[in-house]
């Protein structure tokens, strides 16, 4: 089960994902994730990702792509949080150094 809430601030827009980021909930986050996109504007776009508990590799392979095209800050709060960060952020690094 995953829950998607977004949070909308001056300055951010906030996507917070509680539970678990895998199946058919990759595709909820990416509709979501999509029709956010063009409403972020000038705003950052914040991925909070403190109380997610898994995210299969479907749903890391979405968290690349928001990061790439939008260059999103991510909020995490343990290691297995800050681990799906670095992957979304370092694995982008690495695909855009292969023209991918």
């Amino acid at each position: 089960m995953l829950r998607i809430t977004v949070q909308e601030g001056a300055r951010t827009q906030t996507i917070k994902l509680e539970g678990k980021v895998v199946g058919p909930w990759v595709e909820e986050l990416n509709h979501t994730w999509h029709s956010l996109a063009s409403s972020v504007g000038s705003k950052k776009l914040q991925l909070d990702l403190s109380a997610v508990a898994f995210i299969d590799s479907r749903g890391r392979q979405l968290l690349r792509e928001i990061y790439q095209k939008t260059n999103a800050s991510f909020l995490t709060d343990s290691p297995l949080t800050r681990y799906f960060a670095e992957d979304a952020m370092h694995q982008s690094e690495k695909d855009g150094e292969k023209g991918v």
